[in-house]
């Protein structure tokens, strides 16, 4: 979910579930971008596919409203939204250059980072999940992916998902999940992350787009979490997000590996729209004691204010 242009997945699970309709031949290339958006009741609520004024054939998904993803099928490589750019960067970094990965992505959307990764590293394999299986279809059928690409679409919930993949096989797990704007508790926890783990290779990122306002107690406590799991984490945001002076998307990153802080920084600070990294003594002082979220205390997180997407 993306608040000020953020995506937020309302969903968990794989894109293409049974009963799913085809890809059209076209889908939404043949709509003019003066036309209406395309409008369709998904699981998760009022889906709307809105051209893009300035490229032919880039669309921005919406749900209820709410700024999910952008799609370029002329340049999947193209990521509009702040936070997808940051953890645009965390896939140039997370191997060499052009390297194939095994990626798994929690929380399809409109797949534009499974996406990026095809287009960018051919001959990656990728595995994503989204619980809503309308929207999946939406997606197949409007923004349909090349066929040449690995990526295999499950429709389900995240945490099971991710539980059904095999140990030690991702380079990359990306968390984007959103339920009614609000990432589900019951992915926010320590034995979650556990699950990251198992099916991470040794060295292997996790990295979340999370959402937080105000005091900003969620966003504290998922990184006290991820520290009790992994050696190395950063947080990425935007300065004013970082504050508490408004509500919006950061991006945290872990691994049980040294992790690029001076190159990603640089990168993330030269975006259209600068963010701020936060790494080792700075970042466990944001964290301010915080406790680490298990299944038991485990909570959603908070839900935007009412002015969030305007």
């Amino acid at each position: 979910m993306a608040a000020r242009r953020r995506s937020s997945g309302t969903r968990t699970g794989p894109v293409g579930g049974p009963g799913a309709p085809a890809p059209s031949e076209h889908g939404a290339r043949s709509r003019s971008r003066t036309a209406e958006p395309l409008r369709a009741v998904v699981d998760g609520g009022t889906a709307e596919l809105v051209a893009d004024p300035d490229h032919p054939h880039a669309y921005s998904l919406l749900i209820d409203g709410a700024p999910q993803s952008h799609v370029d099928l002329d340049d999947p490589a193209r990521l509009e939204f702040a936070y997808q750019r940051r953890i645009g960067h965390v896939i140039d970094l997370v191997a060499p250059p052009g390297r194939p990965l095994h990626a798994v992505h929690l929380g399809g959307g409109a797949l534009t980072l499974a996406r990026y990764v095809a287009a960018t590293r051919p001959r990656s394999t990728q595995q994503a999940v989204e619980i809503d299986a309308a929207l999946v279809g939406l997606v197949r059928s409007e923004l349909p992916l090349d066929r040449t690409w690995r990526i295999k679409v499950r429709t389900g919930d995240a945490r099971e998902g991710l539980a059904r993949l095999p140990e030690g096989w991702a380079d990359l797990v990306v968390a984007d999940v959103f339920s009614g704007a609000r990432t589900p508790a019951h992915l926010t926890s320590g034995e979650f992350l556990d699950d990251v783990l198992r099916v991470l290779r040794p060295g292997g990122w996790y990295a979340a787009n999370l959402a937080d306002g105000g005091p900003l107690a969620f966003l504290r406590g998922q990184v006290a979490t991820v520290r009790t799991r992994f050696e190395e984490s950063l947080l990425a945001a935007d300065p004013a997000v970082l504050r508490g002076r408004r509500f919006g998307n950061a991006m945290l990153l872990a691994a049980n590996r040294e992790l690029p802080v001076v190159d990603l920084t640089r990168r993330i600070a030269c975006d259209p729209h600068p963010g701020r990294v936060e790494h080792g003594r700075p970042l466990r002082d944001f964290t301010g004691g915080a406790t680490p979220v298990t299944d038991a205390t485990a909570q959603a997180s908070p839900a935007p204010p009412a002015d969030a997407f305007r």
